[in-house]
């Protein structure tokens, strides 16, 4: 995986070459990723699905994330990066059903690992109860519950833990229902800002009921 090779930009977005994955951690180049977001709504109330990063994971295990996500490699398109959403959580969607959230860059700086990424973002309204995720457990070993208002609360400061709900997959393949209470610190160092612009543009789709 760290040979991947990922297109690479400079600051004004425009694509200066082609690298390996772990070189543009290292160096710290702009990189394309896909990520997607679910949100559901039952009997009135938004929430939003976060995947519980594997224990196995090089970065960040066991933390709450994006519903699914990955980077673009070099050949593929925006496009084809729908095809995180079947591999790491198992449901098939086509891009044509996704709502794009724009592009968000953000950067992350911790030890040796450099991160700036142009994030394609895109949010997807799902009918989905949890028995229809089937996880690639190599990559993510759960999936997660947070009312959306909890979750906009919780990255706007006005509360500092909210109950997640959902299940995970543990090491010998057994479902185990999980009932939580999580603050920041359970989550992927996204920047705060990258959170709260997510939460922003989710709430201009959801005002378009």
């Amino acid at each position: 995986m760290e040979m991947e090779q990922l297109k690479i930009f400079d600051d004004d977005r425009m694509q200066i070459g082609v690298a390996s994955r772990k070189d543009v951690h290292r160096v710290g180049y702009w990189h394309e990723a896909f990520h997607c977001w679910f949100i559901t709504n039952e009997e009135g109330i938004d929430s939003i699905y976060l995947q519980l990063r594997s224990e196995t994971k090089k970065d960040y295990p066991n933390l709450l994330d994006i519903t699914a996500a990955g980077h673009l490699l070099a050949d593929e398109t925006v496009k084809d990066g729908v095809r995180e959403i079947k591999e790491e959580i198992g449901i098939d969607v086509a891009f044509e059903e996704l709502v794009p959230l724009g592009i968000i860059d953000y950067c992350v700086i911790k030890d040796h690992f450099i991160d700036k990424e142009l994030a394609n973002t895109f949010l997807y309204k799902s009918d989905h109860t949890f028995d229809d995720f089937t996880l690639h457990t190599e990559e993510v070993s759960g999936i997660m519950k947070a009312k959306f208002k909890d979750f906009t609360d919780l990255w706007q400061g006005e509360k500092e833990i909210i109950e997640v709900r959902g299940f995970e997959i543990n090491h010998k393949g057994k479902k185990n229902v999980l009932e939580e209470y999580v603050g920041r610190n359970k989550f992927v160092p996204h920047p705060p800002s990258y959170y709260q612009k997510i939460i922003e543009k989710i709430n201009e789709q959801i005002k378009k009921k």
